[in-house]
Parts: C-alpha cells; structure tokens; sequence
C-alpha cells in the first residue's frame, strides 16, 4: 500500500512529466510536425506502465487550456492512446536492447506517420467529408506525416535511455518514502 506522501509526490511528478510534455511542444511549435511527444509519452509508457496516461492528459488538458478547447482539439483526447498502447505492449516483453531501441525507434515513426490517419475520420465528420473526402484530406496531409514521422525515428532514439534514466530517478526518490 502507498502511502499518502508516496502518492503525493506521484501527483507532483507527473503534474510535471505533463507539463514537460506542454513546454517541449511549444519550444518546437515553430517546426511543423516536429516535436518530442512520442519520445516522452513512450518514455513515461515504459517507465509507468498505465499512469503514464496521466501526464498524457495533464499536457492534453494543459494544450486545450492554453489555446482553448477547439475542435481541432477533441482529438486529442484519443490521438496519444495507439502510442501509449504500442508501449504499453513491447513494456511486456524484454527484447535485446539492439532490437529494443530500433523497435522504439520504428513505433515512434509509425505514430507519427499515421497522425494524420488518425485524425481524418474526426475532420471527416465534423465537415461532412464522404469516404473520398476523407483519403483526399490525409493525402494532402502527408507530407506533414512523413516529418513528423521521421522527427519521431529520430527522437525514438532516446525512449529507452530516457526510460532507464526515468526508473532510476524514481527508485531513489521512492525509496527515501519507505
């Protein structure tokens, strides 16, 4: 059982981790499609397993609250969730790491590569797009993807060296609690 000062200091470190994930997106909101969420939600993924969920939303919350609660924004709500899952699912697995951080490396690019996928349907319905519409508003969107995609590949280097770190920093501070 947690203690009530264990817990405490979980709610202050990823009130944090969510806020990072905020400052880092607007540090690079001048580089279209380039940014290192995917590094740091799968990071935290590897690291908390499902409460990374919460600095998720925290920096959701925070990116809704800073440019308001549009409906571009709704997506966002589910848009970060294939890339935790994926983590969450090689997080039950222990490859070699020289299988272990290319593997981040391509999951990372894939999350990226398909934002836009993702998104589609949600833009589709909102504008009444047909089926065709749809493809057409990700076509146009690919050139985007493919950035954000390789911004992702070469991010996804440091999951694991940003995972590892994130484990050992908790273990010191969790262990002054017990």
């Amino acid at each position: 059982m947690h203690s009530s000062s264990h817990r405490l200091k979980e709610l202050v470190i990823f009130a944090v981790l969510g806020s990072i994930l905020f400052i880092s997106h607007m540090i690079l909101i001048w580089l279209p499609s380039v940014h290192l969420l995917g590094l740091f939600i799968a990071a935290f993924t590897l690291t908390y397993r499902v409460r990374a969920l919460i600095p998720v939303y925290v920096y959701v919350f925070i990116y809704g609250a800073f440019y308001g609660f549009a409906s571009w924004w709704v997506p966002y709500l589910y848009i970060w969730l294939p890339l935790w899952g994926m983590f969450m699912l090689l997080g039950m697995f222990e490859p070699k790491v020289r299988i272990k951080i290319p593997l981040c490396m391509i999951l990372c690019a894939l999350h990226g590569l398909f934002f836009g996928v993702m998104y589609a349907p949600y833009w589709a319905f909102i504008f009444g797009l047909n089926f065709q519409g749809m493809i057409a508003w990700i076509i146009a969107g690919l050139p985007f993807d493919i950035t954000h995609a390789i911004s992702n590949l070469a991010a996804g280097v440091l999951i694991i060296p940003l995972s590892e770190l994130l484990k050992k920093l908790n273990a010191q501070m969790f262990a002054a609690v017990e």
